[in-house]
């Protein structure tokens, strides 16, 4: 698999533009490629660019677009990219002809930087799983759309779960801890590696400590406070 996606922000607002591109930045292993600020400058850029992104990040209100025009365009002109639409349009009809076209997902404007790392995450996911297989059973395809759990039983898991704790992320932590031999992790490496932000990381890495899954130990470097590290423990390791 890639260990780079590039990513072609589309945004006519350049504050936006820049909030999105810093968002796509904190992400591991996402770099934007190019910011175009209109239809006309995006589809220039595409012609006369050598490489073609990875993920269009897509406004749907740009000046010189009509509706879900440039969509189409770059849908049947650049079928092998994947499209992210970011947009303030909340219309069914809109989001509905999105889906019909393939769209990867569909953000809501404004858009936190949680939202936005959960998106990138799904995508490593999905390119991931593609990348790893040459032919798939019913599950590897369930897995690609999203059906890999079975909707009651992850609502029963949650509901026992505090508040602002998923079983989700917590099997994605599970596994960082189990299939990487490290001397432990700290928040910013966790979410670094997960896209999620670091007090979401901190707080998740924390619950652990709590139900004594993992420990922590403090590394003195020669300058600032000390890092904490989180290290599982033998005996949850041994059981899972």
């Amino acid at each position: 698999m890639k260990d780079l996606f590039s990513v072609l922000i589309i945004e006519d607002d350049f504050r936006v533009a820049d909030i999105h591109r810093q968002y796509v930045e904190k992400t591991a292993g996402f770099a934007v490629q190019y910011i175009a600020k209109s239809r006309r400058e995006a589809l220039d850029y595409l012609e006369n660019s050598e490489t073609i992104p990875d993920i269009f990040l897509l406004d749907l209100y740009i000046p010189d677009v009509d509706r879900m025009d440039l969509f189409w365009k770059i849908r049947h002109s650049y079928h092998e990219a994947d499209i992210i639409i970011v947009t303030a349009e909340k219309e069914v009809k809109s989001i509905q002809e999105a889906l019909r076209g393939g769209v990867f997902d569909y953000i809501v404007k404004p858009v936190g930087e949680e939202r936005f790392s959960q998106t990138f995450l799904k995508y490593k996911e999905y390119r991931s799983i593609l990348h790893s297989k040459k032919d798939m059973e019913q599950g590897d395809i369930d897995a690609l759309f999203g059906l890999h759990r079975v909707p009651d039983s992850s609502a029963r898991v949650d509901a026992a779960l505090p508040k602002g704790i998923d079983s989700l992320t917590l099997d994605k932590i599970h596994r960082v801890f189990t299939t990487t031999e490290m001397d432990g992790i700290t928040a910013v490496e966790l979410s670094s590696d997960l896209g999620i932000s670091r007090s979401t990381a901190r707080r998740y890495l924390e619950y652990l400590v709590s139900l004594k899954m993992v420990k922590t130990k403090l590394i003195y470097g020669t300058v600032g406070r000390p890092e904490r590290r989180y290290i599982i423990c033998e005996t949850y390791e041994q059981n899972h």
